[in-house]
């Protein structure tokens, strides 16, 4: 009989280990379609040199606001495209336009956890709870900027604030820490391998090709991840990961803005909360402080970039980088702090997740329109 309960346990521990394993596979794997989708974008949109093409059409703040979306939405990085902008201000852009274009990116990247939550596709509640996690994001951001865009243009809050908190920062040494980015390193051979068996695909086809073959691999991991999460989210694994992320809004945006500075990608660290909403694990409420916090967390990236500008350009570069900063902690204090504000994001998310189950074509249609059809539109209409 004891033999009979050891070799039981022996098999129940077998299978515990083999599931954890195939967490982090399916884990690894969506973070390398997350990367391969993002350079896929790049290749295809031209990078950093794209985002700068796209800016030179900024002729207003509304037109800022576009391209900084549309820019993000195409590059895949809000982190790349807010280091674009601190070097073109230190270039000589005025920050009365840059600010706008910081906006936009926050907007902007948050197209990646959106993609990720199309993975769920095929169940019908996993969708909902997906669609609904990944796009209480968007609404927060939409609403971030309808309340501080017009503040900002009046007055100038943010860039007098920023510009004040400039004079005590300003150095001549490079901070940066790219080296403590332990994503990018585990993920870079498998992206490349990708890259690599798709070479023979001419031009920046090239970067469609991988753009296709990654959200591919989004479908076939989050199915599979959800599926492998309710097995070992039971017990004291979903209380261990509910006290870090799902306590209360405190826990969840320190653990948001912590794991961003670590991976420097906000689209990384809320694509992976996407699969765990999918699968029941937590609710869009719970998600949506770690959101916050991988707000305010994504800012790192830009104020290692300015702190790397010496000279004459080296305040201003600065200024604009903790615009960016302030921007994201001002409207968690205020959205987050009223109560009347709190709630919108979320009951916004979840009627559209209603409606984007009901008809996934519109769930498709909202991710294109939202992030690449309107704004480019817009932007050749007003130009």
């Amino acid at each position: 009989m004891s033999s009979k309960t050891e070799q039981l346990t022996d098999v129940s521990m077998s299978k515990k280990i083999f599931n954890w394993a195939a967490v982090a596979f399916f884990v690894y794997m969506v973070l390398v379609a997350v990367g391969t989708v993002s350079s896929g974008f790049k290749l295809f949109s031209g990078g950093t040199e794209g985002a700068k093409e796209i800016f030179e059409f900024a002729t207003n703040p509304f037109i800022a606001l576009l391209l900084g979306a549309l820019a993000t939405a195409l590059v895949q990085s809000s982190s790349t495209v807010t280091s674009v902008i601190v070097g073109l201000v230190a270039g000589g852009l005025p920050i009365s336009i840059a600010i706008p274009m910081v906006m936009g990116a926050n907007i902007g990247t948050t197209i990646t956890n959106t993609i990720v939550s199309i993975g769920h596709v095929r169940d019908k509640e996993e969708f909902k709870r997906a669609f609904s996690a990944a796009t209480v994001h968007d609404f927060f951001n939409l609403l971030a900027v309808a309340i501080f865009l017009p503040l900002e243009i009046a007055f100038g809050f943010l860039q007098n604030v920023a510009q004040y908190l400039s004079h005590f920062f300003v150095g001549d040494t490079d901070m940066s820490i790219k080296s403590f980015n332990f994503i990018k390193p585990l993920t870079k051979p498998t992206v490349s391998f990708i890259k690599d068996t798709l070479d023979f695909i001419p031009g920046s086809n090239l970067g469609l090709a991988m753009v296709v073959v990654g959200i591919f691999i989004i479908l076939v991991s989050v199915t599979s991840l959800g599926k492998v999460l309710r097995k070992v989210m039971v017990g004291r694994a979903k209380t261990i990961l509910h006290n870090a992320i799902g306590r209360g809004p405190v826990a969840g945006i320190t653990s948001g803005t912590a794991v961003t500075i670590m991976v420097q990608s906000s689209s990384t660290t809320t694509s992976l909360m996407i699969p765990l909403a999918g699968s029941g694990v937590f609710t869009t409420k719970q998600i949506y402080p770690f959101t916050l916090g991988a707000n305010i967390g994504t800012t790192i990236t830009a104020l290692l970039a300015a702190t790397s500008i010496s000279g004459a350009a080296s305040e201003v570069a600065l200024t604009i980088a903790l615009v960016h900063l302030l921007f994201n902690v001002f409207a968690v204090a205020l959205i987050y702090g009223l109560p009347f504000l709190r709630d919108l994001p979320i009951k916004a998310a979840e009627k559209l997740a209603v409606v984007g189950t009901e008809n996934k074509l519109l769930a498709l249609l909202y991710v294109a329109g939202s992030f690449f059809i309107i704004p480019g539109l817009m932007v050749f209409l007003v130009k």
